[in-house]
């Protein structure tokens, strides 16, 4: 498969390249996937926002550590020069996800609109809190607006009409 869309579009990061690993040429990749099992599964990456993805010549997981070989990265040098480069796959080879889930890069950017359809801002970051994602939304003074991203705060996630609905909850409002 090669994808020649524009760097960086439509990719998910599972990882970041932190060290190497024997003289072969393999990385080690700090997995930042909810679905480590799949990456052995992979047959192609991206580095960094390349426009051709790599072979994944062979991955194995090890808690929260994948072990890359990637093709034409054949020795501890090349290997040490890929410290830092951030791994992506195809949104296409990412894990199908149930419904009312969205990955970060589909929702990064989107307006938000209180319920009565007063522009808040743009959708700027998602933070992964650990018991529920909160979603930091920027107005155009550079002003931040931390939302919980619970259901009776993002009222609806509308991907075609590109918009977030939210109720703010009562306590910003004071």
């Amino acid at each position: 498969m090669t994808d020649q869309a524009a760097p960086g579009a439509d990719r998910l990061s599972i990882g970041v390249i932190v060290g190497t690993q024997g003289l072969q040429g393999q990385v080690k990749m700090q997995i930042w996937s909810h679905f480590p099992e799949r990456i052995p599964e992979l047959t192609e990456i991206y580095l960094d926002d390349e426009a051709s993805p790599r072979r994944l010549e062979r991955a194995q997981v090890s808690g929260g550590i994948a072990v890359l070989k990637v093709q034409g990265i054949d020795d501890r040098n090349a290997a040490e020069e890929l410290r830092g480069t951030v791994v992506r796959i195809p949104a296409s080879d990412a894990a199908p996800l149930a419904e009312d889930e969205y990955f970060h890069f589909q929702l990064i950017g989107l307006p938000v609109f209180d319920e009565a359809g007063t522009p808040l801002g743009e959708l700027a970051e998602i933070l992964e809190t650990g018991a529920n994602d909160v979603y930091i939304v920027r107005d155009r003074q550079g002003r931040d607006l931390l939302l919980p991203a619970l259901k009776s705060v993002v009222l609806d996630i509308d991907l075609e009409r590109r918009r977030i609905t939210v109720r703010p909850p009562a306590y910003l409002e004071e």
